[in-house]
């Protein structure tokens, strides 16, 4: 009978195994704690594996959507019995389009979606309001079973918005119906007031000094009383 050699058809070399099941490991460590945070995958229906069948460079992964570089496109939390998103739910700041149907959430979503600048599409449960409210929305849907917002709008270009920021700074999206000022180059600090380079550096080793000087002191002064005493 002739030899079987490890390298050959049917056979896998042990070391080859134990390679492929690392890189099988670490690509699931990878995963984004919030795609696998609620059990299961995309729901084929659903409009998450819609967009991301439909994105040529879109994967599903567990309850996400994600690109070749792994940043998430989207998700699907679908009926996952969340009160809130959780904590891990900051991760997907990248999605343009999530689906939180099916879930007991809060109505007040106000402060949850802060950074989402992409996302374009996100599906709540019917009695649960756009974060940011109508007009943060090019079109707001209410179904059913769901209540869908749809086109984020730039508040920035709304008028009036872009008094809120100082002089030196200017608007700058942050999520549904939320706006931060942005300081112009070479201003920062308190409404974009001081100028020039700021230095963490400088600012936390002059801080460092001044407090090693204080409890020196205040250490000095402690040992004076203790040998009077």
């Amino acid at each position: 009978m002739a030899p079987r050699w490890p390298g050959g058809p049917g056979t896998l070399v042990p070391w080859a195994a134990a390679l492929l099941l690392a890189l099988g490991v670490e690509g699931a460590l990878a995963l984004p704690e919030i795609c696998i945070q609620c059990p299961g995958s995309v729901h084929n229906l659903s409009e998450v594996a819609h967009y991301c069948k439909q994105n040529p460079v879109g994967m599903l992964q567990a309850r996400c959507c994600l690109n070749r570089k792994g940043t998430i496109l989207g998700i699907d939390l679908q009926n996952c019995s969340l009160k809130d998103p959780g904590p891990n739910f900051p991760q997907a700041y990248t999605a343009i389009i999530i689906d939180l149907r099916e879930n007991p959430l809060k109505d007040d979503l106000a402060g949850t979606f802060r950074g989402f600048t992409q996302l374009q599409t996100l599906v709540l449960p019917p009695d649960v309001k756009c974060p940011g409210g109508i007009k943060a929305w090019d079109m707001v849907t209410i179904y059913n079973d769901n209540r869908t917002c749809q086109g984020q709008k730039n508040l920035c270009n709304s008028t009036g918005d872009t008094e809120m920021c100082p002089e030196n700074g200017s608007c700058a999206p942050d999520g549904p119906g939320l706006l931060q000022c942005v300081c112009a180059d070479g201003f920062h600090g308190y409404k974009c007031m001081r100028q020039g380079f700021f230095s963490p550096l400088l600012f936390f080793g002059i801080l460092g000094s001044t407090t090693l000087s204080i409890s020196i002191l205040l250490w000095g002064t402690q040992r004076r009383k203790a040998k009077a005493s």
